[in-house]
This record gives structure tokens, C-alpha cells and sequence, in this order.
């Protein structure tokens, strides 16, 4: 059955109109599928559809089931790669609007990360009360739901899942349609291996380095940077990021190690300006998942040890943003840490913030919705150009985790590891295949590991040297914006590289013998704007148009006139392995509409503005024709 809140949110935003006409059932699976084109459709969903998204947005449920499953589905943009890549979120209030801000974020830091994949993300409507059968059961049936859209999309973790339940995707629908799997399954674990805390680190180790730059800004003129070892740092969340972020800190450079001064969690925060037992508090998190209450009330509430004393505990984790540090790293799943007043109930408000130089962002922060665009400016101007608070953005940063998941895609799994067929959906039996196959997926595993450290490591570190060059370059440029355009930069340049064979439309064709009432048909049944005339040999010699036909009526011209009368015969063509460009260069160019593909003197496809617009960022490409 649909879930209880998902049912409610629809039947509000969606008309029933829409519901009858829009409505696909595939046994007891049902879908409302929307896209581009779908403007006030997506905006009753809370979307706004922009220059670069999204591309589909589905909401599921099963109808059979007893108990609620059901969620949504976007697929922002796919001009990076396909399928999309983006983590399955599974909380109450899941909203289709929440799902495409995450999403355009996946879109952006795949983007960042310079890997061949769109953004896309799922959410699962979590019914209240979840019992761990039935919990398996919802993750189980939203994994078959998702297999109608494994060519497009591959989920991963994300916050209420974690590898367990990508297992259980990877059981019904296969090793290579989900990432982030165990590594009995040649899977990188992400959570265990801190995937996006290592790449917080590697951020942080490389703005110190390009740090100097800014001090040509006068907000940084005064900056003292510190060295490795002096750099203290506050980590809000300390969850699966922010617990790991501490560790590889501390393993990365045992005896060049920063000061961990302050962490918070759902239970409170802790602040010691000589730092934090970093060991500790991970071996806490590790045990029992929070950590801030429990280390008050067992070490310092009843401990002896003098040093103990030092340490500050507040059952307010917001207020560890009131204490200072060289560095904040925001790593708890709060869009707006961080804002200039009280009305979108922030963390902390900039009047109360402490002092800090850099902030680097572990958590999704991004938001696509236009609101939340100039919320962000209005922080950052305050933050970063009055204070003088360097902000790496989230999705520059924080794709560790996508970095380690991609390369499950871009390392595939061999052949003979693939699961069988007629095993996918029986668990037990695929485990004694995974058993049988044990040590193979282990090296796969660490083939894929090393592999995305390496990338991990050089991106990262790139981002953030573009991220200072940027600032420098544009004085009047906030963070937000310098990334936002390093992201769409490379989403555009790899666009440019995109042939037609990638985005044409099927070409419907007609014998030259035909009549004018032909055409018209198979122009409305086809529901093009061109139909390829053709000899009985299949040799493209003319075109008809929408407009050739409304031509001939208003004429007069008898319906049953031959098609040699009305069809244009000096026609502009392309070849499938035209670029995108060129063809934009050419519709233009030539003041057309659309133009066939040709290849060996046969129609392979067409490609018109429609199709453009429609399949790819035909308004980034427009500027850079």
C-alpha cells in the first residue's frame, strides 16, 4: 500500500485528472512519472525545472503490499554520464522537492568529481514504527520498485540506509546496479571507510596550501594560516562523516595531527580548547552511535582526572557554533547551518557564530529551489566577504563517498563475479554463490578502493585550487557562485562532446509515391515535425513539414496531391557523430527547425530544437556557440 503521508502530499499537490491520465501500473507496482516539459505538474510538486533539470521525477509505491512502501525517484540531469548516481534517503517526511535538491546536488558534485555520471537520488516515505522484518521488507520492495529505472539510475547510502540494505538492492536487481555494496560483493563501504570524510580532509590539507592566495583580498589580508599540527577544528555531527573525519585526521599524519576542540551530536556538544580525546569518542560512536551525553555523564560527571575539568558540555549542540576555531566542518544533515536571522530556524545566526577563518562544508547544503539561493547568498556575503570566513561548498568537497562508490561502475565487475540471473531475488542462494566467490570480490574490492583514492585525492584537490583561483580572480564573487560555475562548467564541456547519435529522435520515413494525406498521418501518429521522403531503395531525397502541409491547405491543394509537389528536396543533413554544437550551429545557421541524420545514405534519426531542448542543456550550449 502507498504510505500513509505520501498518499496525503499527492493527493494535494496533484489533481485527480492527473492521477487517472498519468498513472503506470506494472502488477502491483504503480508510477506517476514527470518530466522537463511537465512545468506546472513538478511545480505543484515543489520543483522548479531550470536550465539543468531534472530530467524525471517518479513517484512509486507498491499497492499489493501490507505494509506502506513507496517513495520518489529524481533523475536531475544526465549529461555527465549515464546512469545517474545518487544515494537512497529513507526518512518520514520525504517530499519530491527535498529528493530534487539532493539531487541537483549529486548533479553538481559528480560534476566537481569529474565523473561519468548524472545526478539523480531516491527517498523512501519511512512509515512510523519501523520493526526490523518489516524495515527489510520496505527496503526490499523499494529496491524491486527501482528496477524499472536501473538504465537511468543507481543508488547508493544516504542518511536512514546504509551498505546492509544496498545488499539487499544488489540481490533483486543485480551487482551492478547499485554502489556502495559490502565487500563480499567487490563493494567499496563506503560508511566504513569513511569515503567522504577522507575526501573533508584532503579539502582542508589543501586549502592550507592555497590558502596565501586570499590575503590579495582585503577581508584576509590579516589571515594567520596555521601549520598542520596547530590547526583546531569543530565538527558538527559527529556521525558517520564526522567520527571518521577525526580518525583519518589522526591516521592520515599520526605525528602531524590537528586539534580536535569541539563535536556535537543529537545528545549535546563537547568543547576543550586543548582538544578532544578524538580515540575515545570514535570508539563511543562506534559502540553505541551517539556520543556527547554518554562521555559527560561517564567521564566527566564521575571522572577524577583533573584534565577532565577542561572539558565543556552542553546539552544545546547548536551552541557549539557559538565556540571558535580556525575551521568548522559542518557534517550533520542541516541545510542551513548557518544564517543572518532567525526565520529559517538555522543552527546558529551570524551574530552569534563564533570566530572561525574557513568552513568546510561535510553535509548537503546545496538547494536548487530559488528561495534557498538567495538564503545562501545573504549568509555568505555576511560570512565571507564582512567576516572574512572562507566557505568550501559541500558538493566541492564532500565527494569522497560518490568518488568511492563510482568506481563500483568504472572498475566493472568481471563477468563470471556477475550474480546469475536465476539466483537474483533468493538471498540465501546468492550467499552461498557470494561464498563461493569470496576471495575474487575481495581483490576486486581493493583494486576499486585504491583506484578511487587516487581520483579522490587528485579532484578534490583540484576543486579546491580552482575554488581560491576563482575568488581571487572575482573579488565580487561569493563561494556559492564560483562553485556553482565549476560544477556547470564541466558539466557544459562535457556536454559539447556529445554526438547526435546520443540525443536523435527515431525518423519516421515515406515513400515518394505517397500522398500529402500520408504524410499527415504519420506526422500526427509519429508526433513529429518532419517526415523523411525516401526511394524504394531507402535514399533520402526530400523532406515534409508541418509546414509544408498547412502550406498546402491553405492553397487548397487537393489532400491526395503527390508528395514531389509539397516536399523540399535541397535538404540539410548531419551525420550521427556530429557534436551537439555543430548541430545547434547548424539549425541556426541555416534558420531551420529540424534535419535528418544520415549515415550510408540511409535515415538513422532526426534532431530538431525540440529534441534539444528537451535532451540536453540547450541553453548552457547556446552560450558557448
Amino acid at each position: 500500500m502507498i504510505p500513509l503521508k505520501m498518499k496525503q502530499f499527492l493527493q494535494t499537490a496533484l489533481p485527480k485528472s492527473v492521477w487517472k491520465n498519468r498513472l503506470i501500473t506494472d502488477g502491483p507496482f504503480c508510477f506517476l512519472e514527470f518530466g522537463p516539459l511537465d512545468v506546472d505538474r513538478l511545480k505543484r510538486l515543489g520543483i522548479r525545472v531550470d536550465r539543468l533539470g531534472p530530467r524525471l521525477v517518479a513517484c512509486m509505491w507498491n499497492q499489493d503490499s501490507p505494509i506502506q512502501i513507496g517513495g520518489f525517484l529524481v533523475v536531475d540531469n544526465l549529461a555527465m554520464g549515464q546512469p545517474a548516481m545518487g544515494g537512497t534517503r529513507m526518512l518520514c517526511d520525504i517530499t519530491p522537492d527535498i529528493i530534487h535538491n539532493l539531487a541537483r546536488g549529486m548533479t553538481l558534485k559528480n560534476a566537481a568529481a569529474n565523473l561519468p555520471f548524472g545526478g539523480g537520488k531516491s527517498g523512501i516515505v519511512c512509515p512510523a514504527h519501523l520493526s526490523g522484518k518489516n524495515r527489510h521488507e520496505v527496503i526490499r520492495g523499494f529496491g524491486q520498485l527501482l528496477k524499472r529505472y536501473k538504465n537511468i539510475y543507481v543508488p547508493g547510502p544516504d542518511v536512514g540506509t546504509n551498505d546492509a540494505d544496498m545488499k539487499t538492492f544488489a540481490i533483486e536487481n543485480g551487482l551492478n546496479n547499485v554502489v556502495s555494496k559490502p565487500c563480499d560483493m567487490g563493494g567499496n563501504q563506503i560508511d566504513e571507510l569513511g569515503g567522504a570524510a577522507n575526501g573533508i580532509v584532503v579539502a582542508t590539507k589543501a586549502l592550507l596550501t592555497h590558502l596565501p592566495k586570499l590575503r590579495q583580498l582585503p577581508q584576509f589580508k590579516t589571515m594567520k594560516i596555521p601549520t598542520p599540527s596547530d590547526l583546531d577544528i569543530l565538527i558538527q555531527g559527529f556521525g558517520a562523516v564526522g567520527a571518521n573525519l577525526a580518525r583519518i585526521f589522526h591516521e592520515d599524519a599520526p605525528q602531524n595531527t590537528p586539534i580536535i576542540k569541539g563535536i556535537s551530536d543529537a545528545t549535546g556538544y563537547l568543547f576543550n580548547r586543548e582538544g578532544l580525546p578524538w580515540q575515545e569518542l570514535f570508539d563511543l560512536w562506534k559502540q553505541f552511535g551517539i556520543v556527547t551525553q554518554k562521555y559527560y555523564h561517564d567521564r566527566i560527571m564521575h571522572g577524577t582526572h583533573p584534565e577532565l575539568l577542561k572539558t565543556v558540555y552542553s546539552n544545546s549542540a547548536d551552541n557549539l557554533l557559538t565556540e571558535s576555531a580556525f575551521c568548522l566542518v559542518p557534517a550533520s544533515p542541516i541545510f542551513n547551518y548557518l544564517d543572518v536571522d532567525t526565520a529559517t530556524r538555522p543552527s546558529m545566526t551570524v551574530d552569534r557564530m563564533g570566530k572561525w577563518r574557513i568552513i568546510v562544508e561535510g553535509a548537503n547544503t546545496y538547494s536548487p529551489n530559488p528561495a534557498r539561493k538567495a538564503e545562501r547568498r545573504r549568509m555568505e556575503r555576511h560570512v565571507y566577504r564582512d567576516k572574512g570566513i572562507l566557505i568550501a561548498t559541500d558538493y566541492l568537497v564532500n565527494s569522497g563517498g560518490v568518488i568511492y562508490a563510482a568506481h563500483e561502475r568504472i572498475i566493472p565487475t568481471p563477468d563470471h563475479l556477475l550474480i546469475p540471473k536465476a539466483l537474483l531475488g533468493h538471498p540465501q542462494k546468492i550467499e552461498e554463490w557470494l561464498e563461493k566467490n569470496r576471495d575474487d570480490f575481495t581483490v576486486l574490492a581493493e583494486k576499486r578502493r585504491t583506484a578511487a583514492v587516487t581520483k579522490l585525492e587528485t579532484v578534490i584537490r583540484r576543486n579546491m585550487e580552482e575554488l581560491i583561483d576563482g575568488l581571487c580572480k572575482d573579488a565580487d564573487s561569493l563561494p556559492c557562485e564560483i562553485a556553482e560555475k565549476i560544477s556547470v562548467h564541466r558539466i557544459a564541456s562535457m556536454e559539447k562532446t556529445r554526438k547526435a547519435r546520443d540525443v536523435m529522435d527515431c525518423a519516421p520515413t515515406i515513400e515518394v509515391d505517397k500522398s500529402i494525406t500520408d504524410a499527415a498521418l504519420l506526422l500526427v501518429n509519429a508526433a513529429v515535425s518532419i517526415v523523411n521522403v525516401v526511394s524504394q531503395k531507402g535514399k533520402l531525397i526530400g523532406i515534409v513539414t508541418n509546414w509544408d502541409i498547412t502550406s498546402a491547405m491553405a492553397s487548397q491543394m487537393p489532400m491526395d496531391t503527390p508528395l514531389t509537389k509539397i516536399m523540399t528536396t535541397d535538404v540539410i543533413t548531419t551525420d550521427p557523430d556530429a557534436t551537439i554544437i555543430d548541430c545547434i550551429r547548424m539549425l541556426e545557421n541555416n534558420e531551420i527547425s529540424a534535419m535528418p541524420i544520415v549515415e550510408e545514405n540511409k535515415v538513422v534519426g532526426i534532431i530538431s530544437g525540440d529534441i534539444l531542448a528537451r535532451q540536453t542543456l540547450f541553453r548552457l550550449l547556446q552560450t558557448m556557440v
